[in-house]
Order: structure tokens, then C-alpha cells, then sequence
């Protein structure tokens, strides 16, 4: 028992150690021509950055975004884009800003989810002879890496998911709305369209008038 217990500690401390990573995922709601930023702290050079975003309904599913260092850099931007998944280094300390703009849209607000990661990878120092290094890295160790780097792609896999049913289900509810619309339009003049004749009828058999004898 206590080599399995060990052995599971252990195990619980690689994956503490494997990724230390802090974020903040939302899903929110920019108007129309409204501009809204995200800001992220950084506490040392060389930490990673995720940052994710998907535009879940609203007009064509698309916006501007723009990505800012502490010094005002832009770093990433698009424009008109419906989702984007980036990781960068980030080599300065200091706050970064995520901004997204609609200013496209004069009526449409855009629903868009959001997760912005900041993330430290602490990696083995390697020897000082190379061949040391297989020796220092244990079948364990690398396990634990691929199974981090597998979890981040299910991850990934299923925002994609999440974003295509999300976009889906948008486009069902803009058909029926119109549907629903189109209906009662349809239904309205009909109804014009027969009192509108029965007018007619009416006026064209009580119209007064001068009369011939047959």
C-alpha cells in the first residue's frame, strides 16, 4: 500500500507542478458601436498567454478584436473575425488589454464567450551533458505532460462544439422568428385582401344610380 499511495502522491505533485495556470472565462454581450476591454496582469517575463474568443449569435457572427502589451503594443488584432484560439509569450510585465469593438453593427449587439489565460510552465534545467538529460526524465514526467497537452486539446475540441451548436441554434431561432413574421404577414393580407372584396361586391350591388328598363 504505501508504494501505490507514494507513487499517487507523487503523481499529485507533478500535476500541481506540470501547469500553473490562472483565467477567467465569461460570456458577455457587446452592443452595437460599443467598445469593451479585458485586462490581464502578468507578473513575469516569459509567462504564456491563451486567449480565446467565439462569437456565439448576432448579426453575421463576426467582430474586431485587438490585443495590447503594458507599452500599448498591439500584438494581435482582426478584423471582422468570428473566433480565434492564440498562445504568446509574454516578454513584457505589466497589464495586457483584450479589446473587442462593434462598431460594424448599428442595431445587432454580439453574444461572444471568452477565456483568457495566463499561464507558467516550469521546465527542467538541463544538465550539463546532454546525455543526462533522458536520465533525468522519467517515463512518469512525460507522461503527465501528454496527458496535460491532450486535456488542452479536449478543451479546445469542445469550445468548437460549444460554438458551432451555440451558432446553430442562433440560426434556428432567426429562421422561426422570420417564419413566425412572414405568417402573420401573410395571414394580414389575406384577410385585406378578402374584406377588400367583399368591399368591392358590396359597393358594385348597391350602387345607386341611373337604371335601364330591359
Amino acid at each position: 500500500m504505501k508504494p501505490l499511495a507514494s507513487r499517487l502522491a507523487l503523481t499529485a505533485f507533478l500535476l500541481s507542478l506540470a501547469t500553473l495556470t490562472w483565467g477567467s472565462a465569461l460570456t458577455t454581450v457587446i452592443a452595437a458601436n460599443e467598445r469593451l476591454c479585458f485586462y490581464a496582469e502578468v507578473d513575469k517575463s516569459g509567462e504564456k498567454i491563451g486567449f480565446y474568443f467565439a462569437v456565439q449569435s448576432g448579426g453575421s457572427f463576426d467582430i474586431d478584436f485587438e490585443v495590447k502589451d503594458p507599452q500599448e503594443k498591439v500584438l494581435l488584432d482582426g478584423l471582422r473575425e468570428r473566433q480565434g484560439d492564440f498562445v504568446f509569450t509574454a516578454n513584457t510585465v505589466g497589464e495586457y488589454a483584450f479589446c473587442f469593438e462593434n462598431d460594424m453593427s448599428t442595431l445587432t449587439g454580439k453574444l461572444i464567450d471568452i477565456d483568457i489565460m495566463v499561464e507558467s510552465e516550469p521546465r527542467r534545467e538541463p544538465s550539463a551533458k546532454p546525455g543526462q538529460i533522458a536520465e533525468q526524465t522519467s517515463a512518469l514526467e512525460e507522461s503527465i505532460y501528454k496527458l496535460s497537452g491532450m486535456l488542452q486539446n479536449i478543451r479546445r475540441t469542445q469550445k468548437h462544439f460549444h460554438t458551432r451548436e451555440r451558432r446553430g441554434f442562433s440560426i434556428v431561432e432567426s429562421t422561426q422568428s422570420r417564419l413566425f413574421w412572414y405568417g402573420v404577414l401573410e395571414t394580414l393580407v389575406i384577410i385585406g385582401m378578402a374584406v377588400f372584396q367583399v368591399y368591392v361586391l358590396q359597393t358594385f350591388f348597391t350602387r345607386t344610380g341611373r337604371r335601364y328598363k330591359v
